[in-house]
């Protein structure tokens, strides 16, 4: 069986989110939500971290029309605790795991070892629909470091009143059967001429706010995925809107900078799978005889919504030669993050 989800940040132009045998979860009826939601939780959360950082790297403005171009990739790690969820049957009335096992892995486990789950619904007559498949472990074992990355590519204008804004802009990209974009914008705005004599220091106080929009569809070809699922008109679709304030400040030397921030992020996400799915199941009777095999119809089977959100503090270093500039700085928060890239800026 192929990997249920692969989960992968296209550099520089696009994020892509590419699934393979999605269906699959189907088969576990009405319980296939909270299954799809606790295996891929970690992933969805760790991506809405990434995409709120590396908006600034100085609490300085531009002076009016300067500009900067900026490429980074932040990289949200995941912690232990979010690699694998319990699986307690009580919250699955139809399923259970052949092996007996109470924690299974996440997408973002490094744990590839793939759980047998048997889902046995009954009919009302004495007879149950009867099926098992292959859960699918972890992705992350042959990765560096277990984390979720986000390169972005950022471009800065400098306007009136000591104001920035800052744009993201992924134009529709296409990659097999994938098609993503993003939209972001923030605006800084600087502070410390609101502060008299300390506008002479080379300390500088700003304020940021941002917000991101991406869009992620993966078409399933109408086809026989599994033994078990026929596919038709299959699409999982996974869109994503993510914010941040942030009070920043800076000390602004001529070869170096270092930089840190206060503030809060939000995210929310949602993920469909849409399309029309033939589901096969065998029969048995309470004795386990076979009795043949029923089909069922279903559309849209899957909505899903992930949530992230809380405090966040940055501290980062960025050196300064000429206008082209290093940076690197790392993010505290729920899922901690790293961020290193170049910036091409003209003040």
């Amino acid at each position: 069986m192929r990997k249920f989800i692969t989960l992968i940040v296209v550099i520089a132009s696009v994020q892509l989110t590419k699934a393979q045998d999605l269906e699959t979860i189907l088969l576990a009826s009405e319980d296939a939500s909270l299954l799809t939601q606790n295996y891929l939780n970690p992933a969805m959360v760790g991506l809405m971290y990434s995409m709120n950082g590396g908006w600034a790297t100085t609490a300085k403005v531009h002076k009016k029309f300067g500009f900067d171009i900026t490429i980074g990739v932040n990289a949200s790690f995941v912690p232990d605790a979010a690699k694998t969820f319990a699986f307690n049957p009580a919250d699955y009335p139809f399923l259970s795991v052949a092996s007996g096992q109470n924690k299974l892995p996440t997408v973002m486990s490094e744990d590839d070892t793939e759980a047998t789950i048997d889902v046995s619904i009954p009919n009302g007559d004495g007879t149950s629909r009867v099926i098992s498949f292959d859960m699918p472990g972890g992705i992350t074992e042959d990765l560096p470091v277990n984390a979720v990355p986000a390169p972005t590519v950022q471009i800065g204008f400098g306007l009136p009143f000591k104001t920035d804004i800052k744009a993201r802009f992924v134009p529709t990209q296409n990659y097999d059967d994938v098609e993503a974009k993003l939209l972001g914008f923030g605006l800084q705005h600087d502070l410390t001429q609101y502060l008299g004599p300390l506008d002479k220091l080379p300390l500088s106080v700003s304020v940021l706010g941002a917000f991101t929009s991406m869009s992620v569809t993966y078409a399933m070809s109408d086809t026989n995925n599994s033994d078990n699922v026929f596919v038709t008109n299959g699409e999982a679709e996974f869109k994503m809107n993510t914010w941040t304030v942030q009070a920043l400040a800076s000390l602004d030397f001529k070869l170096i900078t270092f930089y840190g921030s206060l503030g809060y992020n939000n995210g929310k996400t949602t993920a469909k799978m849409k399309g029309d799915y033939t589901l096969t199941y065998d029969v048995e009777d309470s004795n386990g005889n076979q009795m043949g095999t029923v089909q069922e119809e279903i559309s849209d089977p899957i909505n899903l919504n992930f949530e992230a959100n809380g405090m966040r503090a940055t501290l980062g270093t960025r050196l300064n030669l000429g206008f082209f500039k290093i940076f690197g700085d790392y993010t505290f928060q729920k899922y901690n993050t790293a961020t290193v890239g170049i910036a091409l800026s003209f003040r």
